[in-house]
């Protein structure tokens, strides 16, 4: 919690205001931003400033693991993230690929679990990661990467949240999630959970032990309609200890994530918060 909100005072203190072409507004911005998140003793990186909806980040990320590209399933999994992008994104509805209502296109994890090869057929990135770690191989290429220069105009947004790199020392496995852009008011509070919750959920799967997950951001913004309630609001207000994530010990494969698991499998213990705040979202 105090990474967040260490990161949140240094865009105060030290950002630079940047004109963002897609939303039309400012954003105060730093480069270059780097948290961990100490998954082995179960540390949940939650905000507590304010209340966070974690089920829906979390089901964002169940999405994103069973290659959703339509913002009816992340409904359906619990999630309304994708809505605005699928369906108020005007040069996503302007573009004669997408398919109609709530069609994403080929974004995150089409590209993670159906990565488009030169002869048509498709590649399971996360499946090939999976089998490896399960049999205790780590060939130091263990990435999943929703980063595909060559079909940005298939999808209503370029991936933020990029690469999960995976590896392996003994029984321990770490993460390092890699993200070109971060909207820190809203946006990082999704990435930090969903960057722990993958790794225990990973690790488990694979029967080995979480470790630490190491979050790396490159442009961190606060957008000019988000600052004043991160100044005079959020920063002045005491966080809370660090709650802990219990995931169901039945979900041992990624068959069970990509067929049964739903939000009930997950549960967050001692999290205490602050009143909400809401913060305006640039689409």
């Amino acid at each position: 919690m105090q990474q967040y909100l260490s990161l949140c005072q240094r865009i105060i203190d030290q950002g630079v205001w940047v004109e963002n072409q897609r939303t039309g507004k400012k954003c105060l911005t730093v480069i270059n931003a780097d948290l961990t998140y100490d998954v082995a003793q179960n540390q949940f990186p939650i905000i507590t400033t304010r209340k966070s909806f974690w089920k829906a980040a979390i089901a964002e990320l169940l999405g994103y693991i069973r290659g959703y590209d339509n913002a009816a399933d992340f409904r359906a999994m619990g999630t309304k993230s994708w809505d605005a992008n699928a369906n108020e994104n005007q040069a996503w509805l302007n573009n004669p690929v997408r398919k109609g209502e709530d069609d994403m296109g080929r974004v995150y994890g089409v590209q993670g679990r159906a990565w488009r090869k030169p002869d048509g057929s498709s590649l399971d990135q996360l499946k090939k990661i999976v089998d490896n770690l399960c049999q205790g191989t780590d060939d130091r290429g263990e990435i999943l990467t929703f980063y595909n220069p060559g079909e940005f105009e298939l999808g209503c947004l370029r991936p933020c949240m990029h690469t999960h790199t995976f590896s392996l020392l003994g029984d321990t496995l770490y993460l390092t999630s890699s993200q070109r852009s971060c909207d820190v008011p809203l946006g990082l509070n999704f990435n930090q959970i969903q960057v722990f919750t993958l790794l225990a959920l990973i690790a488990q799967i694979t029967n080995k032990e979480p470790g630490i997950a190491y979050h790396k951001i490159v442009n961190a913004h606060i957008y000019e309609d988000q600052l004043e309630l991160m100044r005079s609001v959020q920063l002045t207000r005491d966080p809370f200890s660090a709650p802990e994530l219990h995931i169901n010990p039945d979900i041992k494969t990624l068959k069970d994530i990509e067929t049964w698991v739903t939000l009930d499998d997950f549960k967050v213990e001692g999290y205490e918060h602050h009143d909400p705040i809401s913060y305006p979202f640039s689409v």
